[in-house]
C-alpha cells in the first residue's frame, strides 16, 4: 500500500508521498513515488503514484521517453493545458495496464495504478488532477483543495480541518507531514522516508524537494509538537455535567 497527497493553495502546490511498498507481511521495500518533470521557465509537473509498481514505473518511464523524443506525438512538453497532460497520463496508464495484462501470471495480480498530476504551464493557473486506473480524471476544487491516493482514510481528518485556499505553502507542507505521520501510525504498509515537493506559483520550477526519515530531527520535532498539542487540546474539552458538580 502507499499514501500520497497533494494540496493546492493560492500560493502554489504541495506534493507528499511515502516510499514503502509491501511485498508481504514481513517484507517491505522502499521506492520513490514522486516524479518531477521540469522545463524551467516554461512548465513544471509533479507526478505522484500509487498502485502496481510495474505499472507506475512504466508510466513514468514512458513520460520521460516521450520528453526525450522530438518525434513523439504527445508529451508533457507539447500539451497545451494541464488537463491535456492529465488525459495523456491517463492514456499511458491504461496502455501500461493492458500491456501487463496481455501476459498474465499464474496468480492473480492487480495491475491498476492511480496518479496525482499537478503543476503549471506558462502563465496559466496552477492545477492538479487525480487520475484513475480507467484513465479518467478529476480536478481539485476550492471546496476540497487537496487530493489523496492510496491509504487515504487516516490522514484525511487533518486535511479537512486545516487546509484552505489561503493556507500558506509552509503550513500546507506541515499539514501534509502530519497527515503522513497519522497514516504511518495506523497502517504499517505506509512508511518513511517521506518526500515533500513544494511548488511556488509562477516559478515554473520545482525547486524545493525535501526528504524526511523517521529519525530526522525536524520530523521528530514535528511529531512531538503535534502529539503534545493534541494532548493539551484534549484536556480542555468540555466536561460532562457530573464532572462539574
Amino acid at each position: 500500500m502507499t499514501y500520497c497527497l497533494a494540496i493546492k493553495v493560492e500560493s502554489g502546490l504541495v506534493f507528499a508521498s511515502d516510499s514503502r511498498t509491501n511485498a508481504g507481511v514481513d517484507h517491505f521495500s522502499t521506492y520513490s513515488k514522486t516524479y518531477a518533470f521540469d522545463m524551467p521557465g516554461e512548465r513544471s509537473f509533479v507526478l505522484l503514484s500509487a498502485g502496481n509498481l510495474a505499472t507506475t514505473q512504466a508510466v513514468a518511464n514512458r513520460i520521460q521517453s516521450d520528453l526525450e523524443n522530438p518525434e513523439a506525438a504527445v508529451s508533457l512538453k507539447t500539451v497545451r493545458y494541464l488537463f491535456d497532460a492529465a488525459e495523456y497520463v491517463g492514456r499511458l496508464n491504461c496502455e501500461a495496464q493492458e500491456q501487463h495484462c496481455a501476459h498474465p501470471p499464474k496468480t492473480h495480480v492487480n495491475h491498476e495504478a492511480t496518479f496525482i498530476l499537478g503543476g503549471q504551464i506558462g502563465n496559466q493557473p496552477h492545477e492538479m488532477f487525480l487520475i484513475y486506473p480507467e484513465g479518467n480524471y478529476i480536478a481539485a476544487s476550492p471546496a476540497k483543495p487537496y487530493l489523496q491516493i492510496g491509504e487515504i482514510k487516516y490522514g484525511k481528518p487533518i486535511l479537512d480541518r486545516v487546509v484552505r485556499p489561503d493556507t500558506t505553502l509552509e503550513d500546507a507542507a506541515r499539514c501534509a507531514l502530519v497527515s503522513l505521520d497519522s497514516t504511518m501510525r495506523s497502517n504499517l504498509s505506509v512508511g518513511a522516508p517521506f518526500e515533500i515537493t513544494i511548488y511556488d506559483r509562477d516559478s515554473l520550477n520545482t525547486g524545493r524537494r525535501l526528504s524526511f526519515d523517521v529519525d530526522d530531527p525536524f520530523f521528530m520535532d514535528l511529531q512531538e509538537s503535534w502529539n503534545e498539542a493534541l494532548k493539551n487540546s484534549f484536556t480542555t474539552l468540555p466536561r460532562f455535567n457530573w464532572e462539574t458538580d
